[in-house]
């Protein structure tokens, strides 16, 4: 099972999976001209204000609602990739699987731009990507390159098959 190469994609997608619930994608910032610079971080698990020296200012928070969606996305990419790797019985099925997870890895961006044109638009905010925003796009080409060797082993089984 894990002596696969595509095992070894989809256990390389887990483990990016999993980082990615744990650190910021996106930093807010307000616009230069307000009286108070105030900085913000979202990730998987919601919005949170970053601006130093806050301790005197008594301000108003700042929250996207419906962050569920972003949470969604970055809990199901690494619990299916795991789940695919246990299907390496089920060659088909593991393909389909991938093909689902490659598009959820895309789904991710277009729930994240819906977050920042509603940041830009209600809020007026400035934003800057992190590097680890990049994930999803990492996750989405190892799941193309596991799904392409998925079904490269399951042509050299039908071939096997034919042979006997």
């Amino acid at each position: 099972m894990i002596q696969r190469i595509q095992s070894l994609y989809l256990l390389f997608i887990v483990i990016l999976g999993t980082l990615l619930f744990f650190v910021p994608v996106i930093q807010f910032t307000t616009m230069p001209d307000e009286p108070v610079q105030r900085m913000f971080e979202l990730g998987a698990v919601g919005m949170d204000e970053i601006t130093p020296d806050m301790e005197n200012l008594y301000l108003d928070t700042l929250t996207l609602k419906g962050i569920w969606g972003l949470t969604l996305t970055t809990v199901l990419i690494p619990l299916l990739a795991l789940l695919d790797i246990f299907m390496y019985r089920r060659r088909i099925l593991q393909a389909r699987l991938n093909i689902f997870l490659a598009l959820l890895c895309l789904g991710y961006y277009g729930i994240l731009y819906v977050y920042i044109w509603f940041a830009q638009m209600n809020f007026n905010l400035d934003w800057n990507l992190y590097f680890w925003a990049c994930i999803p796009l990492i996750c989405f080409v190892l799941t193309l390159g596991a799904t392409r060797r998925i079904l490269k082993d399951e042509a050299l089984v039908r071939a096997a098959d034919r042979i006997r």
